[in-house]
């Protein structure tokens, strides 16, 4: 809920609460947890939901990363590429088998109650993140998902007011909803800028890390298909999303098709400073002249063993988006 790790008060409310010590220093960031290799400061991890060896960038660093790792151990509904290196595997039961809330991205917390019991012996994230918190020696004890919402709203102050019982008959509550009685926040900023008066910080244009030369010649985007989300684990399960989403094909405009003598449907050769993958060619005008897209759904062509380590200075985001490559033509449809 945006407070600060590094203010006392905040820390030592949530010490209270857990009956432990926090640090006051702020953890890894995404890219240092997956790209110290060998070298790295991390011995073991616990991913939950998360595909790493599909959606980070540089892909052959994540996978030495988490090689090197004393312990993995991963959460999740389908045998991903990252499950597939885990030493130990949490099968995770799916929204229709579980009780809990969401928050979705308009700041909507939802109530979603369990529809069918979990299949096999998978189990709830809060079971098993529980379970193996006391395997680990820290006692945590939640009699239900209500309870733990309560504490939400307990040591949260912008979803303050929002318990189940609030949510039963509802679309939901939108934090900031500090107290009981709130009936929620529907527009953040409709009259005013919650901090007060808007703060705009001018910066200096910052250049790609890698632009386009004669040896790799395009400019690589990439990005999302209207039918899949993420690394597919879960809409690449779906015939029907699989039927209309199709396979990995690199767009690419008329002109550079022409250049190449590249036909829709010939298969290319997608190749940067980092690695190499195999995809059809799609004619579009949806892309310019010089410049390339695909996207990072498919296993078969996992763009990201092309795409750069860089980093945003402040941010500490991956330059997913752009990278230098070149194409090569293996075969004509």
């Amino acid at each position: 809920g945006y407070q600060s790790a590094a203010d006392p008060e905040i820390r030592a409310k949530f010490a209270r609460a857990w009956q432990t010590e926090l640090p006051a220093e702020p953890g890894l960031t995404l890219l240092d947890m997956t790209h110290g290799g060998a070298e790295g400061q991390v011995r073991g991890m616990l991913i939950t939901g998360e595909n790493p060896m599909r959606s980070d960038p540089t892909l052959a660093k994540v996978k030495k990363t988490l090689e090197q790792l004393e312990f993995l151990a991963v959460s999740d509904l389908f045998l991903t590429e990252t499950a597939a290196l885990a030493d130990v595997v949490f099968p995770a039961a799916s929204f229709a088998e579980k009780t809990g809330t969401i928050t979705s991205s308009e700041r909507r917390v939802q109530l979603v109650r369990q529809a069918i019991d979990p299949i096999g012996s998978s189990r709830s994230d809060s079971e098993i993140v529980i379970g193996l918190s006391r395997c680990l020696g820290y006692e945590m004890d939640y009699e239900s998902a209500a309870e733990i919402m309560e504490e939400i709203a307990l040591l949260t102050p912008i979803y303050g007011g929002i318990y189940h019982d609030r949510l039963d008959d509802s679309w939901g509550l939108q934090w900031p909803c500090p107290d009981r009685t709130h009936p929620g926040t529907l527009y953040l900023h409709k009259y005013a800028f919650t901090r007060g008066r808007g703060r705009f910080m001018p910066t200096r244009h910052q250049r790609p890390s890698e632009g386009p030369d004669q040896d790799y010649p395009f400019v690589l985007n990439t990005g999302r298909h209207y039918h899949h989300f993420h690394t597919g684990t879960m809409t690449r399960k779906s015939p029907t999303l699989v039927r209309e989403g199709g396979g990995a094909r690199l767009e690419i405009n008329p002109v550079d098709a022409d250049r190449h003598k590249i036909r829709n449907g010939d298969r290319l050769r997608l190749v940067s400073r980092r690695g190499e993958i195999e995809l059809r060619a799609e004619i579009t005008h949806r892309v310019v002249p010089g410049s390339l897209f695909t996207s990072f759904h498919f296993t078969e062509a996992p763009v990201n063993f092309l795409t750069v380590d860089a980093r945003d200075p402040k941010a500490q985001c991956p330059e997913y988006k752009i990278c230098a490559v070149r194409i090569e033509r293996l075969s004509h449809a």
